[in-house]
């Protein structure tokens, strides 16, 4: 029997990894993790939650303004950029190193630099030249922002990896992109106080949501001042001779603004790991090609994450991480479920989702019944607030089932995270109309509708 160094070894440790990586060696498997950056990965050191961060700094401006409704008399206000890039910093830190002592208690070991595969078994530690074996190899290296590199200028640009680190604050920016980076990031900066553009190439930002979700944000978001273009891309970006940068659009606009910021996708992040000298398969997008169990072509090697391009979410990871232990440690074949992910876009307001849009549903099933409230939450009726929550339930009219269900407003994410449980147990509207309402409250409102707004049949629209 070949004798390997490691039972298994890790390349990433974001949260795929990680969860991998500590489950293993808690169970006795000799485990080690490489990670060439910082421990936590994308979502910890420099995705969602220092983007969470930013968001909760940025809705303070709003809530300054609502408490003089209420009574309360604010005094000046000052934000200072660099208290919060600092106070965000030692955050990561601290999420770091609990991380790192969460390994290390569990028995794996830590290496501190990029690790390349030489063959199927063998690995490189870079930093050192060292070469080691393990028996099985997981691939968890995640994806990288795209630089779009083959816009001129795009050296001039920043992405969300930038964003957290900028030495000021801009006064100006320019954001391409339509998704959730994008818009999140948009949200954030004009919260800030930031003179912000938004640019999309397609005809509505979000192009995955439910339509209603996606005009109320749009119109939202114009309605505090962001500016959004639509139909039109940046086709060259030019150093401004009065500072800052200088945008030249397809429809020929010129937007000059202090940054310009690409939040125009990821890619799976293989790019020199060694994947075809290990003999891995991937697709014309680099994702690493895998089977239900997260296997790759060859059998002994795993990988997990957005590297592999199928949901690119940190809980999805971490999900296939767990999924990997009880098919290869623990004898008990699992695939990883991706079937109704429920998720949330943080902009301001907040989107939650979970299941089918509208359209979606629509192509999938003879009829549906749609049911939708627009209104004014009660928080802004002393504010003077004039933003609207939108909630939307989505019926399968054959069965009853509720096969999607969107929220636009004030903690839709949170509301999500627990329809997500309710759609994915086989809910019912019945089951709905039958839930006392928590009142007041604006998630009452998913339970007080009891007539369909409307209906579509074969796809077209009926009324009642």
């Amino acid at each position: 029997m070949t004798a390997y160094d490691y039972d298994l070894f890790v390349i990433g440790g974001g949260s795929g990894g990680v969860r991998s990586a500590r489950l293993a060696a808690s169970m006795g498997k000799k485990v080690a993790i490489a990670e060439e950056y910082r421990f936590g990965g994308t979502c910890v050191i420099r995705g969602c939650v220092p983007k969470k961060l930013f968001v909760y700094a940025s809705q303070f401006h709003e809530h300054f303004e609502d408490a003089a409704g209420y009574g309360w008399t604010v005094g000046e206000s000052r934000f200072d950029w660099k208290t919060l890039v600092a106070a965000k910093d030692k955050e990561i830190a601290r999420l770091e190193g609990l991380y790192r002592r969460g390994l290390e208690n569990a028995g794996a070991e830590l290496i501190d630099s990029r690790a390349e595969l030489i063959d199927a078994h063998t690995i490189r530690l870079v930093k050192t030249a060292k070469q080691v074996t393990a028996e099985r190899i997981i691939i968890a290296t995640g994806s990288v922002a795209n630089p779009h590199e083959a816009l001129p200028g795009s050296e001039f640009c920043i992405t969300s990896n930038e964003a957290f680190h900028l030495d000021a604050l801009p006064k100006s920016i320019l954001i391409a992109g339509g998704g959730y980076i994008a818009v999140e990031f948009a949200n954030i900066f004009h919260g800030l106080g930031v003179d912000t553009t938004l640019i999309y190439r397609g005809r509505e930002i979000l192009s995955r949501f439910d339509h209603d979700m996606r005009q109320g944000l749009h119109k939202a978001m114009e309605d505090k001042g962001i500016r959004i273009i639509l139909t039109d891309i940046i086709e060259e970006v030019t150093q401004s001779p009065a500072g800052g940068v200088s945008a030249r659009t397809k429809a020929g606009a010129t937007i000059v603004a202090d940054q310009i910021m690409l939040a125009l996708g990821r890619d799976p992040n293989t790019a020199g790991l060694g994947l075809e000298a290990a003999g891995v398969a991937m697709n014309e997008r680099g994702a690493i090609i895998v089977d239900a169990y997260s296997r790759t072509n060859v059998a002994h090697i795993f990988a997990l994450g957005d590297v592999t391009d199928r949901v690119q979410l940190t809980p999805v990871a971490i999900h296939e991480a767990m999924c990997f232990i009880e098919t290869e440690y623990k004898n008990n074949p699992t695939a990883p479920d991706h079937d109704l992910i429920a998720t949330a876009v943080f902009s301001q307001p907040e989107i939650g989702t979970v299941g089918l849009s509208e359209e979606e549903a629509a192509k999938k099933f003879d009829e549906i019944e749609i049911y939708r409230a627009e209104f004014r939450p009660m928080k802004a009726t002393l504010s003077g607030r004039a933003e609207k929550m939108i909630m939307k339930l989505i019926v399968n009219a054959a069965d009853r089932k509720v096969v999607g269900a969107h929220i636009l407003g004030h903690e839709a994410g949170e509301m999500a995270q627990l329809l997500g449980i309710s759609l994915k147990a086989g809910v019912t509207k019945d089951d709905f109309d039958r839930t006392m309402a928590v009142h007041p409250t604006a998630s009452e409102e998913l339970v007080t509708m009891y007539k369909p707004n409307y209906r579509l049949r074969n796809g077209e629209r009926v009324e009642g």
